[in-house]
């Protein structure tokens, strides 16, 4: 009798066991992000610290380098990087919206920047929220409409000429595409990473002190809704892929969660740090990853999402 309820009681903890092991396992096995046999390529460490990557329709990226107040910008057909502005208001966070024009977090005088591409001079678009500016603008998104959101956290800067109180309000914003400037998020500790899905209506902030992620409804009048949390992990910076996917950045290289939270594969990369990452190259199937002084780029099967007009 005893032998019985033992061999019982063994097969239902192997029976467990085993579930458990596919519950853990089938999200990476049925991942795929990475294509076969890709591997990581440096494609330069000559920076001091990258952030910002955006790319144009050719899938070429612009990206930043803050400490050095400049923007670069990768092609990948000659696999060459070169300096496209400098200074560039120490920008950190860009959005790519066509070949006339990209948003730019300048957080050199905490405004938020209009580039012209073709001329390369800039519109602040805006710089206070009821007579106070900004905290620092890091990192945005565009919605179709053509509506920023943007992360305002404070990281207090040497360069800074102002002075900013460290009790200064960290907050999400948008600004709509008549120039009205709202805040649409105010219960963060320190929001940093955001994307958007353009199709599902679900922006996604990350709250990097918190060590959480946010999944936000954009209603019809372009305000968020029905906060929830989609992950126990903050993110520097963030993008999304054609199947919803999201990626987020920091000291465990690009960490890749599906819709609905769930860790499906994490891509190392050899630095301390991975500050940001975008969907470029051709048809958008190359991860191209800022992290420290260095940039970096892999191939993808999955494809990412156009997020523009």
């Amino acid at each position: 009798m005893l032998a019985r309820i033992m061999s019982a009681l063994l097969t239902t903890l192997k029976t467990a066991w085993f579930a458990a092991l596919v519950v853990q396992l089938h999200p990476v096995a049925s991942a795929q992000i990475v294509a076969p046999g890709a591997t990581l390529k440096l494609i330069s460490d000559d920076f001091k610290f990258t952030e910002g990557p955006t790319s144009d329709e050719r899938g070429n990226v612009f990206f930043t380098d803050q400490p050095n107040n400049r923007i670069l910008y990768y092609d990948f057909k000659t696999d060459k990087v070169t300096t496209w502005l400098q200074p560039s208001g120490r920008s950190n966070g860009l959005f790519y919206i066509d070949n006339e024009q990209m948003i730019a977090c300048a957080d050199e005088r905490n405004e938020l920047w209009r580039i012209n591409i073709q001329t390369k001079e800039f519109e602040i678009l805006a710089k206070s929220f009821e007579d106070q500016s900004f905290g620092g603008p890091n990192d945005c998104w565009v919605d179709n409409d053509g509506s920023v959101y943007f992360t305002d956290p404070l990281y207090q800067r040497p360069y800074w000429t102002q002075t900013i109180s460290n009790d200064h309000p960290r907050a999400v914003y948008r600004l709509s595409p008549s120039g009205s400037l709202s805040q649409v998020a105010t219960d963060l500790t320190q929001p940093n990473g955001i994307i958007g899905d353009q199709q599902q209506r679900i922006l996604y902030v990350a709250d990097i002190n918190a060590n959480r992620t946010y999944r936000y409804r954009i209603d019809k009048d372009g305000q968020l809704a029905k906060k929830t949390l989609f992950c126990e992990f903050g993110s520097d910076g963030m993008t999304i892929d054609t199947d919803g996917n999201v990626y987020l950045t920091g000291g465990r290289g690009v960490m890749v969660f599906d819709q609905e939270g769930n860790q499906i594969t994490t891509i190392a990369v050899p630095r301390r740090w991975t500050a940001n990452v975008t969907f470029a190259g051709p048809a958008r199937q190359s991860l191209f990853i800022t992290a420290g002084d260095a940039v970096f780029k892999i191939k993808t099967l999955v494809q990412g999402q156009l997020t523009r007009r």
